[in-house]
Protein backbone atom coordinates (compact mmCIF):
# COMPACT_ATOMS: atom_id res chain seq x y z
CA UNK A 1 0.00 0.00 0.00
CA UNK A 2 1.63 3.23 -1.17
CA UNK A 3 1.08 6.82 -0.03
CA UNK A 4 -2.45 8.02 -0.65
CA UNK A 5 -1.87 11.55 -1.87
CA UNK A 6 -4.31 14.43 -1.51
CA UNK A 7 -2.41 17.33 -3.03
CA UNK A 8 -3.16 21.03 -2.85
CA UNK A 9 0.06 23.03 -3.39
CA UNK A 10 0.57 21.41 -6.79
CA UNK A 11 -2.74 22.93 -7.87
CA UNK A 12 -1.53 26.49 -7.35
CA UNK A 13 -0.38 28.36 -10.49
CA UNK A 14 2.81 27.13 -12.21
CA UNK A 15 4.92 30.10 -11.08
CA UNK A 16 4.80 28.74 -7.52
CA UNK A 17 7.08 25.80 -8.38
CA UNK A 18 8.86 23.82 -11.07
CA UNK A 19 7.51 20.35 -11.74
CA UNK A 20 10.35 17.87 -11.48
CA UNK A 21 10.89 14.29 -10.42
CA UNK A 22 13.64 13.26 -8.01
CA UNK A 23 16.87 11.99 -9.55
CA UNK A 24 17.26 8.20 -9.08
CA UNK A 25 20.15 6.84 -7.02
CA UNK A 26 22.40 3.85 -7.55
CA UNK A 27 21.76 1.46 -4.65
CA UNK A 28 19.13 2.62 -2.13
CA UNK A 29 19.23 1.05 1.32
CA UNK A 30 16.92 1.82 4.22
CA UNK A 31 18.95 3.13 7.15
CA UNK A 32 16.16 4.05 9.55
CA UNK A 33 12.38 4.20 9.43
CA UNK A 34 10.34 6.28 11.88
CA UNK A 35 7.77 3.72 12.88
CA UNK A 36 5.94 6.01 15.31
CA UNK A 37 5.48 8.72 12.69
CA UNK A 38 4.46 6.18 10.06
CA UNK A 39 1.75 4.97 12.41
CA UNK A 40 0.53 8.53 13.05
CA UNK A 41 0.24 9.05 9.29
CA UNK A 42 -1.58 5.75 8.81
CA UNK A 43 1.15 4.37 6.55
CA UNK A 44 1.85 0.69 5.99
CA UNK A 45 5.14 -0.14 7.72
CA UNK A 46 5.73 -3.33 5.78
CA UNK A 47 5.27 -1.50 2.48
CA UNK A 48 7.61 1.36 3.51
CA UNK A 49 10.34 -1.17 4.35
CA UNK A 50 9.79 -3.18 1.15
CA UNK A 51 11.92 -2.72 -1.98
CA UNK A 52 9.05 -0.81 -3.58
CA UNK A 53 8.70 1.49 -0.58
CA UNK A 54 12.43 2.09 -0.35
CA UNK A 55 12.48 2.97 -4.05
CA UNK A 56 9.92 5.70 -3.36
CA UNK A 57 11.78 6.98 -0.28
CA UNK A 58 15.00 7.14 -2.31
CA UNK A 59 13.42 8.95 -5.24
CA UNK A 60 13.84 6.03 -7.64
CA UNK A 61 10.12 5.58 -8.15
CA UNK A 62 7.35 8.18 -8.27
CA UNK A 63 4.21 6.58 -6.84
CA UNK A 64 0.72 7.02 -8.22
CA UNK A 65 -0.90 10.25 -7.10
CA UNK A 66 2.38 12.06 -6.43
CA UNK A 67 2.90 15.39 -8.19
CA UNK A 68 6.61 16.03 -7.58
CA UNK A 69 7.80 19.62 -7.65
CA UNK A 70 10.51 21.98 -6.40
CA UNK A 71 9.01 24.96 -4.57
CA UNK A 72 10.00 28.53 -5.44
CA UNK A 73 10.98 30.95 -2.68
CA UNK A 74 13.39 33.75 -1.88
CA UNK A 75 14.99 34.71 1.43
CA UNK A 76 17.08 36.99 3.56
CA UNK A 77 20.23 35.03 4.36
CA UNK A 78 22.23 36.57 7.22
CA UNK A 79 20.44 39.85 6.48
CA UNK A 80 21.13 39.93 2.74
CA UNK A 81 18.25 39.40 0.31
CA UNK A 82 18.45 36.68 -2.34
CA UNK A 83 15.47 37.05 -4.73
CA UNK A 84 15.50 33.43 -5.88
CA UNK A 85 16.43 30.43 -3.75
CA UNK A 86 13.90 27.61 -3.99
CA UNK A 87 14.23 23.89 -3.36
CA UNK A 88 17.74 23.27 -4.59
CA UNK A 89 18.00 19.74 -3.24
CA UNK A 90 14.46 18.78 -2.29
CA UNK A 91 11.34 17.56 -4.05
CA UNK A 92 7.83 17.81 -2.64
CA UNK A 93 6.22 14.51 -3.61
CA UNK A 94 2.78 15.56 -2.44
CA UNK A 95 0.52 15.68 0.59
CA UNK A 96 -1.20 13.02 2.67
CA UNK A 97 -4.00 13.14 5.21
CA UNK A 98 -3.54 11.44 8.56
CA UNK A 99 -6.33 9.23 9.98
CA UNK A 100 -7.41 12.35 11.93
CA UNK A 101 -7.66 14.37 8.73
CA UNK A 102 -4.53 16.47 9.28
CA UNK A 103 -2.61 17.42 6.15
CA UNK A 104 1.13 16.80 5.85
CA UNK A 105 3.74 17.34 3.15
CA UNK A 106 5.94 14.44 2.09
CA UNK A 107 9.25 15.82 0.87
CA UNK A 108 12.46 14.12 -0.27
CA UNK A 109 15.55 16.07 0.83
CA UNK A 110 18.80 15.30 -0.98
CA UNK A 111 16.93 14.05 -4.03
CA UNK A 112 19.17 15.58 -6.71
CA UNK A 113 19.56 18.73 -8.76
CA UNK A 114 16.57 20.95 -9.44
CA UNK A 115 15.91 24.15 -11.35
CA UNK A 116 16.87 26.00 -8.14
CA UNK A 117 20.16 24.22 -7.37
CA UNK A 118 22.36 27.18 -8.40
CA UNK A 119 25.26 24.90 -9.32
CA UNK A 120 24.92 22.60 -6.32
CA UNK A 121 24.73 18.83 -6.57
CA UNK A 122 21.28 18.62 -4.99
CA UNK A 123 22.40 15.82 -2.71
CA UNK A 124 22.71 15.26 1.03
CA UNK A 125 25.06 13.06 2.95
CA UNK A 126 24.31 10.63 5.73
CA UNK A 127 25.59 12.67 8.69
CA UNK A 128 23.29 15.71 8.30
CA UNK A 129 20.38 13.47 7.31
CA UNK A 130 20.64 11.48 10.54
CA UNK A 131 21.26 14.68 12.49
CA UNK A 132 17.95 16.09 11.28
CA UNK A 133 16.30 12.77 12.11
CA UNK A 134 17.64 12.98 15.68
CA UNK A 135 16.81 16.64 16.22
CA UNK A 136 13.30 16.39 14.85
CA UNK A 137 12.46 13.45 17.11
CA UNK A 138 14.01 15.18 20.14
CA UNK A 139 12.00 18.34 19.54
CA UNK A 140 8.82 16.34 19.01
CA UNK A 141 9.32 14.50 22.30
CA UNK A 142 9.87 17.87 24.01
CA UNK A 143 6.52 19.06 22.69
CA UNK A 144 7.96 21.67 20.34
CA UNK A 145 6.33 22.07 16.89
CA UNK A 146 8.70 20.57 14.35
CA UNK A 147 9.15 18.91 11.02
CA UNK A 148 10.05 15.23 11.39
CA UNK A 149 11.90 12.58 9.46
CA UNK A 150 9.93 9.59 8.22
CA UNK A 151 12.95 7.76 6.82
CA UNK A 152 16.65 7.96 6.07
CA UNK A 153 17.85 6.07 3.00
CA UNK A 154 21.47 5.58 1.95
CA UNK A 155 21.95 6.10 -1.79
CA UNK A 156 25.01 3.94 -2.46
CA UNK A 157 26.63 6.98 -4.07
CA UNK A 158 29.30 9.35 -2.73
CA UNK A 159 28.70 13.02 -1.96
CA UNK A 160 31.64 15.40 -2.10
CA UNK A 161 31.97 18.27 0.36
CA UNK A 162 35.35 18.96 1.96
CA UNK A 163 35.84 15.21 1.53
CA UNK A 164 33.90 12.21 0.28
CA UNK A 165 30.83 11.11 2.29
CA UNK A 166 28.11 8.48 1.82
CA UNK A 167 25.02 9.97 0.18
CA UNK A 168 21.56 9.80 1.72
CA UNK A 169 17.98 11.00 1.23
CA UNK A 170 15.74 12.21 4.06
CA UNK A 171 11.98 11.88 3.83
CA UNK A 172 10.72 14.94 5.68
CA UNK A 173 7.18 15.39 6.97
CA UNK A 174 5.87 18.90 7.60
CA UNK A 175 2.53 20.63 8.01
CA UNK A 176 3.71 22.54 4.94
CA UNK A 177 6.91 23.92 3.47
CA UNK A 178 5.62 27.46 2.90
CA UNK A 179 8.10 29.94 4.37
CA UNK A 180 8.41 33.66 4.93
CA UNK A 181 10.72 33.46 1.93
CA UNK A 182 7.84 32.13 -0.21
CA UNK A 183 6.02 35.43 0.31
CA UNK A 184 9.25 37.33 -0.34
CA UNK A 185 9.63 35.59 -3.69
CA UNK A 186 6.40 37.07 -5.05
CA UNK A 187 6.76 40.42 -3.26
CA UNK A 188 10.15 40.93 -4.94
CA UNK A 189 8.41 40.41 -8.29
CA UNK A 190 5.55 42.75 -7.34
CA UNK A 191 3.20 39.88 -8.13
CA UNK A 192 0.24 40.91 -5.99
CA UNK A 193 -2.04 38.31 -7.54
CA UNK A 194 0.34 35.50 -6.51
CA UNK A 195 0.72 37.02 -3.02
CA UNK A 196 -3.05 36.96 -2.61
CA UNK A 197 -3.29 33.38 -3.86
CA UNK A 198 -0.50 32.31 -1.50
CA UNK A 199 -2.06 34.11 1.47
CA UNK A 200 -5.46 32.57 0.72
CA UNK A 201 -3.83 29.15 0.49
CA UNK A 202 -2.05 29.56 3.83
CA UNK A 203 -5.21 30.83 5.51
CA UNK A 204 -7.23 27.87 4.27
CA UNK A 205 -4.55 25.35 5.25
CA UNK A 206 -3.11 26.75 8.48
CA UNK A 207 -5.19 29.65 9.79
CA UNK A 208 -8.85 28.92 8.96
CA UNK A 209 -9.93 31.21 11.81
CA UNK A 210 -8.36 34.12 9.90
CA UNK A 211 -10.67 33.34 7.01
CA UNK A 212 -13.62 34.17 9.27
CA UNK A 213 -12.21 37.62 10.04
CA UNK A 214 -13.40 40.78 8.29
CA UNK A 215 -9.68 41.50 7.74
CA UNK A 216 -8.29 38.04 6.90
CA UNK A 217 -4.78 39.12 5.84
CA UNK A 218 -4.25 41.09 9.02
CA UNK A 219 -5.52 38.07 10.97
CA UNK A 220 -3.07 35.88 9.05
CA UNK A 221 -0.15 38.15 9.98
CA UNK A 222 -1.21 38.19 13.63
CA UNK A 223 -1.59 34.41 13.61
CA UNK A 224 1.92 33.86 12.24
CA UNK A 225 3.35 36.35 14.74
CA UNK A 226 1.69 34.57 17.66
CA UNK A 227 2.88 31.13 16.58
CA UNK A 228 6.44 32.34 16.08
CA UNK A 229 6.50 34.07 19.46
CA UNK A 230 5.42 30.85 21.14
CA UNK A 231 7.86 28.73 19.11
CA UNK A 232 10.89 30.88 19.96
CA UNK A 233 9.92 30.90 23.64
CA UNK A 234 9.80 27.10 23.53
CA UNK A 235 13.26 27.02 21.92
CA UNK A 236 14.77 29.20 24.61
CA UNK A 237 13.18 27.17 27.39
CA UNK A 238 15.18 24.08 26.37
CA UNK A 239 18.39 25.86 25.35
CA UNK A 240 17.94 25.31 21.61
CA UNK A 241 19.85 27.37 19.06
CA UNK A 242 18.60 27.07 15.48
CA UNK A 243 21.78 28.43 13.95
CA UNK A 244 20.42 29.66 10.59
CA UNK A 245 17.28 31.73 11.17
CA UNK A 246 17.12 33.04 7.62
CA UNK A 247 13.66 34.00 6.35
CA UNK A 248 13.68 30.99 4.04
CA UNK A 249 14.08 28.83 7.16
CA UNK A 250 11.03 30.28 8.95
CA UNK A 251 7.92 28.15 8.47
CA UNK A 252 4.61 29.95 8.09
CA UNK A 253 3.00 27.00 9.89
CA UNK A 254 5.02 27.74 13.06
CA UNK A 255 7.16 24.59 12.98
CA UNK A 256 10.91 24.24 13.49
CA UNK A 257 12.35 23.56 10.05
CA UNK A 258 15.77 23.16 8.39
CA UNK A 259 17.88 22.02 11.32
CA UNK A 260 21.28 22.35 9.66
CA UNK A 261 23.94 23.43 12.20
CA UNK A 262 21.52 23.67 15.14
CA UNK A 263 22.54 22.71 18.67
CA UNK A 264 21.41 22.47 22.28
CA UNK A 265 23.52 24.39 24.77
CA UNK A 266 25.67 22.74 27.36
CA UNK A 267 26.97 25.59 29.55
CA UNK A 268 24.68 28.59 29.39
CA UNK A 269 25.51 31.92 27.85
CA UNK A 270 23.13 34.22 25.93
CA UNK A 271 25.78 34.79 23.26
CA UNK A 272 26.32 31.08 22.66
CA UNK A 273 26.85 30.18 18.99
CA UNK A 274 27.65 26.78 17.48
CA UNK A 275 26.96 27.25 13.77
CA UNK A 276 30.18 27.37 11.78
CA UNK A 277 28.62 29.78 9.26
CA UNK A 278 27.35 32.24 11.89
CA UNK A 279 30.67 33.99 12.30
CA UNK A 280 29.28 37.20 13.81
CA UNK A 281 26.77 35.62 16.19
CA UNK A 282 23.72 36.97 14.38
CA UNK A 283 21.73 33.89 15.38
CA UNK A 284 23.12 33.40 18.90
CA UNK A 285 20.84 31.95 21.58
CA UNK A 286 19.85 35.33 23.03
CA UNK A 287 19.37 36.98 19.64
CA UNK A 288 16.69 34.58 18.43
CA UNK A 289 13.67 36.63 19.60
CA UNK A 290 14.95 39.78 17.88
CA UNK A 291 15.73 37.86 14.70
CA UNK A 292 12.23 36.35 14.67
CA UNK A 293 10.86 39.89 15.06
CA UNK A 294 13.04 41.07 12.14
CA UNK A 295 11.93 38.15 9.96
CA UNK A 296 8.27 38.81 10.73
CA UNK A 297 8.75 42.43 9.69
CA UNK A 298 9.85 41.12 6.31
CA UNK A 299 6.62 39.11 6.11
CA UNK A 300 4.57 42.17 7.03
CA UNK A 301 6.24 44.12 4.23
CA UNK A 302 5.23 41.41 1.77
CA UNK A 303 1.60 41.58 2.89
CA UNK A 304 1.26 45.38 2.56
CA UNK A 305 -0.58 45.23 -0.80
CA UNK A 306 -3.18 42.94 0.81
CA UNK A 307 -3.69 44.77 4.10
CA UNK A 308 -5.29 47.89 2.66
CA UNK A 309 -5.64 49.64 -0.69
CA UNK A 310 -4.34 52.78 1.01
CA UNK A 311 -0.67 51.90 1.55
CA UNK A 312 -0.38 54.42 4.36
CA UNK A 313 -3.13 52.60 6.25
CA UNK A 314 -1.59 49.26 5.29
CA UNK A 315 1.70 50.28 6.90
CA UNK A 316 -0.14 51.33 10.07
CA UNK A 317 -1.90 47.95 10.23
CA UNK A 318 1.35 46.07 9.65
CA UNK A 319 3.28 48.14 12.16
CA UNK A 320 0.66 47.63 14.85
CA UNK A 321 0.79 43.88 14.32
CA UNK A 322 4.59 43.77 14.33
CA UNK A 323 4.84 46.00 17.39
CA UNK A 324 2.82 43.42 19.32
CA UNK A 325 5.49 40.74 18.87
CA UNK A 326 7.78 41.74 21.79
CA UNK A 327 4.89 41.68 24.23
CA UNK A 328 3.56 38.41 22.86
CA UNK A 329 7.01 36.85 23.05
CA UNK A 330 7.65 38.16 26.57
CA UNK A 331 4.37 36.66 27.77
CA UNK A 332 5.20 33.30 26.17
CA UNK A 333 8.76 33.38 27.55
CA UNK A 334 7.56 34.20 31.06
CA UNK A 335 5.00 31.42 30.89
CA UNK A 336 7.65 28.87 29.91
CA UNK A 337 10.20 29.93 32.48
CA UNK A 338 7.67 30.34 35.30
CA UNK A 339 6.80 26.70 34.72
CA UNK A 340 10.50 25.80 34.82
CA UNK A 341 10.69 27.48 38.25
CA UNK A 342 7.53 25.76 39.50
CA UNK A 343 5.50 28.97 39.59
CA UNK A 344 1.85 29.03 38.57
CA UNK A 345 0.75 32.57 39.45
CA UNK A 346 2.05 35.54 37.44
CA UNK A 347 3.63 38.24 39.59
CA UNK A 348 5.43 41.43 38.45
CA UNK A 349 8.88 40.52 39.79
CA UNK A 350 9.01 37.11 38.10
CA UNK A 351 10.89 38.50 35.11
CA UNK A 352 13.70 39.68 37.38
CA UNK A 353 13.83 36.33 39.17
CA UNK A 354 14.20 34.53 35.84
CA UNK A 355 16.76 36.90 34.33
CA UNK A 356 18.82 36.89 37.53
CA UNK A 357 19.01 33.09 37.48
CA UNK A 358 20.17 33.14 33.87
CA UNK A 359 22.80 35.74 34.73
CA UNK A 360 24.12 33.59 37.58
CA UNK A 361 24.13 30.63 35.18
CA UNK A 362 26.21 32.54 32.67
CA UNK A 363 28.66 33.80 35.29
CA UNK A 364 29.02 30.34 36.84
CA UNK A 365 29.28 28.48 33.51
CA UNK A 366 26.41 26.31 34.73
CA UNK A 367 24.97 23.58 32.52
CA UNK A 368 21.59 24.85 31.27
CA UNK A 369 19.72 21.54 31.22
CA UNK A 370 21.22 20.03 34.36
CA UNK A 371 20.92 23.30 36.27
CA UNK A 372 17.18 23.49 35.74
CA UNK A 373 16.73 19.75 36.29
CA UNK A 374 18.58 20.01 39.62
CA UNK A 375 16.19 22.78 40.58
CA UNK A 376 13.43 20.14 40.58
CA UNK A 377 15.27 18.36 43.41
CA UNK A 378 15.78 21.65 45.22
CA UNK A 379 11.99 21.99 45.25
CA UNK A 380 11.87 19.07 47.70
CA UNK A 381 14.81 20.25 49.80
CA UNK A 382 17.74 18.62 47.97
CA UNK A 383 19.70 21.74 47.09
CA UNK A 384 23.20 20.27 46.92
CA UNK A 385 22.93 19.19 43.28
CA UNK A 386 21.72 22.61 42.17
CA UNK A 387 24.47 24.45 44.03
CA UNK A 388 27.08 22.07 42.65
CA UNK A 389 26.03 23.02 39.11
CA UNK A 390 26.83 26.63 40.06
CA UNK A 391 30.07 25.91 41.84
CA UNK A 392 28.44 26.60 45.23
CA UNK A 393 28.68 30.31 44.51
CA UNK A 394 27.17 32.88 46.85
CA UNK A 395 24.97 34.31 44.11
CA UNK A 396 23.31 30.92 43.53
CA UNK A 397 22.60 30.53 47.26
CA UNK A 398 21.06 33.99 47.38
CA UNK A 399 18.95 33.25 44.35
CA UNK A 400 17.66 30.05 45.95
CA UNK A 401 16.62 32.07 49.01
CA UNK A 402 14.66 34.52 46.84
CA UNK A 403 13.04 31.62 44.98
CA UNK A 404 11.80 30.08 48.23
CA UNK A 405 10.41 33.44 49.37
CA UNK A 406 8.56 33.67 46.05
CA UNK A 407 6.99 30.27 46.76
CA UNK A 408 5.24 31.69 49.78
CA UNK A 409 3.04 33.76 47.50
CA UNK A 410 1.43 30.67 45.98
CA UNK A 411 1.35 27.74 48.42
CA UNK A 412 1.73 24.31 46.84
CA UNK A 413 2.87 20.98 48.14
CA UNK A 414 6.60 20.56 47.46
CA UNK A 415 6.15 17.12 45.87
CA UNK A 416 3.51 18.43 43.45
CA UNK A 417 5.69 21.41 42.55
CA UNK A 418 8.68 19.18 41.85
CA UNK A 419 6.56 16.78 39.80
CA UNK A 420 5.29 19.63 37.62
CA UNK A 421 8.78 21.01 37.21
CA UNK A 422 10.03 17.63 35.98
CA UNK A 423 7.51 17.87 33.13
CA UNK A 424 8.99 21.13 31.89
CA UNK A 425 12.71 20.74 32.70
CA UNK A 426 13.99 17.82 30.60
CA UNK A 427 16.48 15.36 32.01
CA UNK A 428 17.87 14.60 28.57
CA UNK A 429 18.54 16.64 25.44
CA UNK A 430 20.50 15.67 22.31
CA UNK A 431 23.84 16.86 23.60
CA UNK A 432 26.21 17.75 20.81
CA UNK A 433 28.93 15.27 21.73
CA UNK A 434 26.41 12.43 21.95
CA UNK A 435 24.94 13.35 18.57
CA UNK A 436 28.38 13.53 16.98
CA UNK A 437 29.35 10.16 18.49
CA UNK A 438 26.19 8.53 17.13
CA UNK A 439 26.78 10.02 13.67
CA UNK A 440 30.42 8.93 13.63
CA UNK A 441 29.40 5.37 14.49
CA UNK A 442 26.67 5.40 11.83
CA UNK A 443 29.23 6.38 9.20
CA UNK A 444 31.06 3.18 10.19
CA UNK A 445 27.75 1.31 9.75
CA UNK A 446 27.25 0.88 13.49
CA UNK A 447 23.72 2.10 14.20
CA UNK A 448 23.64 0.94 17.83
CA UNK A 449 24.58 4.36 19.32
CA UNK A 450 22.01 6.07 17.10
CA UNK A 451 19.22 3.73 18.16
CA UNK A 452 20.13 4.05 21.83
CA UNK A 453 20.21 7.85 21.60
CA UNK A 454 16.80 7.94 19.90
CA UNK A 455 15.32 5.66 22.59
CA UNK A 456 16.56 7.93 25.36
CA UNK A 457 15.44 11.12 23.64
CA UNK A 458 11.93 9.71 23.22
CA UNK A 459 11.38 10.08 27.01
CA UNK A 460 13.12 13.36 27.89
CA UNK A 461 11.29 13.96 31.14
CA UNK A 462 11.90 10.58 32.79
CA UNK A 463 14.61 9.54 35.23
CA UNK A 464 15.26 6.22 33.51
CA UNK A 465 18.45 4.32 34.25
CA UNK A 466 19.59 4.12 30.62
CA UNK A 467 19.38 7.91 30.30
CA UNK A 468 21.90 8.79 33.01
CA UNK A 469 25.01 8.56 30.80
CA UNK A 470 23.29 10.90 28.33
CA UNK A 471 22.72 13.55 30.99
CA UNK A 472 26.41 14.18 31.61
CA UNK A 473 28.00 17.26 30.06
CA UNK A 474 30.93 16.60 27.74
CA UNK A 475 34.40 16.08 29.08
CA UNK A 476 36.84 18.81 27.94
CA UNK A 477 38.03 16.68 25.03
CA UNK A 478 34.42 15.95 23.97
CA UNK A 479 33.19 19.55 23.75
CA UNK A 480 31.71 20.38 20.35
CA UNK A 481 32.58 23.98 19.52
CA UNK A 482 31.05 24.12 16.04
CA UNK A 483 28.24 22.45 14.16
CA UNK A 484 28.05 22.33 10.38
CA UNK A 485 25.48 22.66 7.62
CA UNK A 486 25.14 19.70 5.26
CA UNK A 487 25.63 21.88 2.18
Amino acid sequence: MSFVFNNSYAHLPPRFYVRQSPVPVLAPRLVRLNRELAGELGLDLSWLASPEGIAVLAGNHVPAGAEPLAMAYAGHQFGGFVPQLGDGRAILLGEVLSPEGERFDIQLKGSGRTFFSRGGDGRAWLGPVLREFIMGEAMHALGIPTTRALAAVATGEPVFRDEEFPGAVLTRVARSHVRVGTFEYFAARQDTEALRQLADYVIARHYPEAGQSDRPYRALLVGVINRQADLIARWLAVGFIHGVMNTDNMSIAGETIDYGPCAFMDTFHPERVYSSIDRDGRYAYGNQPQIAHWNLLRLAECLLPLLDEDQGKAREVAQAAIDAFPGRFKAAHLERFRAKLGLTVALPDDSDLISDLLQVMAESHADFTNGFRALCDAAVGSEAGFLKEFGDCRAAKEWLRRWRVRWEQEPMEADLRASRMRRTNPAVIPRNHRVEAALAAALEQDLGPLDQLLRVLASPWDDQAESFPYRSPPEPHEVVHQTFCGT
